[in-house]
């Protein structure tokens, strides 16, 4: 991943990191510590997509194992308020 000071956005302006985004995401350094991290609206919109994968699949192996209670809210409560 690269990285940009923060200072040379200052001194550059945005084409500093358009010039860095082509490569991928960037780290912009503050205070010589990575602090925040860019990227392309493309590359946003694919992290969200394997997230949102990632967390469906996650789901649905709570539901084969068991490990998911359905009903509605209050009875789930109650049995929650009665295990402990």
């Amino acid at each position: 991943m690269s990285t940009i000071p923060v200072q040379e956005i200052k001194r550059r302006g945005m084409t500093a990191v358009d010039e860095a985004l082509k490569a991928g995401p960037v780290h912009l350094v503050k205070s010589n510590r990575a602090q925040y991290v860019v990227m392309s609206e493309q590359d946003y919109q694919e992290l969200m997509k394997d997230l949102t994968e990632a967390r469906l699949a996650a789901s649905e192996a709570d539901l084969r194992e068991g490990r998911v209670r359905r009903g509605d809210a209050k009875k789930l409560i109650k049995a929650r308020v009665s295990e402990e």
